[in-house]
């Protein structure tokens, strides 16, 4: 007899430390309309790189990911190069900073700012 298991996909991850790093700037900016955005674009050492910036504006076709009253937004073009992806912010020796941790990536560079698929 076989099982099957069904499980809802990850469609991406907006972690807990990403989305309170999220609301401390935002709280530094006094601007509660602000969200987080990632995008990819073409360029860096490795084909496509990651982005980020803080946006006001939620576009009709953005997909918007919610973490404990953050807001995470990803465009559509960069949305099918993060499926499945993970969104964090993380301090080490490299500095502060929100981290792509991407499963489709075949290969990365040395900082992980950029990839190929």
């Amino acid at each position: 007899m076989s099982v099957v298991q069904t499980a809802e996909p990850v469609i991406m991850t907006f972690t807990d430390n990403a989305a309170a790093k999220v609301k401390s700037l935002i709280a530094e900016e006094e601007n509660d309309r602000l969200k987080l955005r990632v995008f990819v674009t073409g360029g860096g050492c490795s084909g496509f790189q990651y982005g980020f910036s803080f946006d006001e504006t939620v576009n009709e076709d953005d997909t918007v990911i919610e973490n404990n009253n953050a807001e995470l937004l990803v465009d559509p073009l960069s949305y099918q190069y993060l499926v499945g992806a993970k969104i964090d912010y993380v301090e080490g020796l490299e500095g502060a900073r929100f981290v792509v941790d991407n499963p489709m990536a075949t290969t990365t560079c040395g900082c992980g700012a950029s990839f190929s698929i």
